[in-house]
C-alpha cells in the first residue's frame, strides 16, 4: 500500500508542510513504512494500514509516549495520527557496539524500575494485529481469587494466556484438549512464577522493535505496553535468537532478575507463542504445546 492523496492531504493539514519526497523503508511487518522528506528538510516516518483496527495507531502512539514519559529511554516524537497513519520523526540507524547493548540495557531497566500501581493497562492496544486486553470486568470466580489488575498472575492468566487461547480454540488452531491443557498451566502460574512488582513493559521487544540511532543511543518502537512482569519483557528479547550477553550482563547489574528466569521464560513467551498461533497459522502448534506439556 502506498500513501494516497489524501494522507498527503491529512499530513499538511497536520503539519503545514508540503511533502517533497516520498520513499520506501523496509523491515515492517504489518505496516508500510515510508521515509518522508517535507518542504523544510525536516523527515519523517510515516506508517500506514489498509483498513486497521480501530484504535491501532492511536494506540500505538500511546504506548510510545507512556514509555517516553519514564524519562528512561528514547521513542520517537509523534507528529500526529489518524485511523490510517502514524506521522514520527525519522531516526537513521546506526550499527549497534558493545556500547550500544550495554545503554539499551540499562535504560530499558530503569524504565522497568518505575513505581507502577497494579497490573494491566487503562486502555485496551494491540500486539501486532492482535487486540491486547489490558483491563477486564470479568469478576473472580469465588472471593479468594484476586482481580486481574491485582495480581500479576492473575493478569496473565485471564488476559494472555486464555485471552489468546480462547482465541485459537475458536478458529480451530486448538483443539479442546490443547484449550484443556494451557488452562490446567494457566491455573499453575503461582507456582511456576515468583510474585514480581508491577513494571511498565515494552511488550514485544525482539530484535525489530529497538533502533540504535547516531551515538549509540537507544531508541524503542512497535510497542505492545502495559504494566506487567519485567521477566516478561526479557524473556520476549530471547524467543527470536536472542541479544548479546553484554545486554543480560548490564541488565542483571541495573535491575537483578529473580534466580531461574532463563528457565521461566518459555511461560512468558507462550502468550507470544499463541499471538504468532492467531497471527500466522499452525506453524507454531509444536512449539506452543512442547512448552505447555513442560510446565503442566
Amino acid at each position: 500500500m502506498n500513501p494516497t492523496a489524501s494522507i498527503f492531504s491529512a499530513i499538511r493539514e497536520l503539519t503545514g508542510q508540503q511533502i517533497a519526497s516520498c520513499e520506501p523503508v523496509s523491515g515492517g511487518d504489518i505496516a508500510a513504512a515510508f521515509r518522508l522528506q517535507a518542504g523544510n528538510d525536516e523527515r519523517w516516518f510515516l506508517k500506514i494500514l489498509s483498513n486497521p483496527p480501530a484504535g491501532f495507531f492511536s494506540a500505538e502512539a500511546d504506548g510510545l509516549k507512556r514509555m517516553a514519559q519514564t524519562g528512561c529511554i528514547a521513542t520517537p516524537e509523534v507528529i500526529g495520527f489518524t485511523d490510517t497513519f502514524l506521522l514520527m520523526e525519522y531516526l537513521e540507524p546506526a550499527t549497534p557496539s558493545s556500547e550500544y547493548w550495554v545503554t539499551l540495557a540499562q535504560q530499558l531497566a530503569a524504565m522497568h524500575c518505575v513505581e507502577q500501581s497494579g497490573f494491566g493497562l487503562e486502555v485496551n492496544n494491540y500486539c501486532g494485529l492482535t487486540p491486547q486486553i489490558n483491563h477486564t470486568d470479568k469478576k473472580p470466580k469465588n472471593s479468594t481469587q484476586e482481580r486481574p489488575e491485582n495480581s500479576g498472575h492473575a493478569f496473565f492468566r485471564e488476559c494472555r494466556l486464555l485471552f489468546q487461547a480462547n482465541r485459537a480454540l475458536a478458529s480451530g488452531l486448538l483443539t479442546n484438549a490443547d484449550f484443556t491443557l494451557i488452562e490446567q498451566l494457566a491455573t499453575r502460574l503461582e507456582m511456576l512464577i515468583p510474585n514480581q512488582p508491577p513494571a511498565l513493559i515494552h511488550g514485544d521487544l525482539w530484535s525489530g522493535n529497538h533502533l540504535c540511532t547516531a551515538g549509540q543511543h537507544p531508541v524503542l518502537i512497535d510497542p505492545a505496553c502495559y504494566r506487567g512482569w519485567a521477566e516478561a519483557d526479557i524473556a520476549m528479547t530471547l524467543l527470536f535468537g536472542g541479544f548479546p550477553p553484554a545486554f543480560y550482563r548490564a541488565y542483571n547489574e541495573s535491575n537483578p532478575l529473580l534466580p531461574g528466569w532463563q528457565a521461566r521464560a518459555p511461560l512468558y513467551n507462550l502468550y507470544h507463542l499463541l499471538n504468532h498461533l492467531n497471527l500466522f497459522g499452525s506453524s507454531y502448534y509444536r512449539q506452543i504445546m512442547t512448552i505447555v506439556k513442560r510446565f503442566t
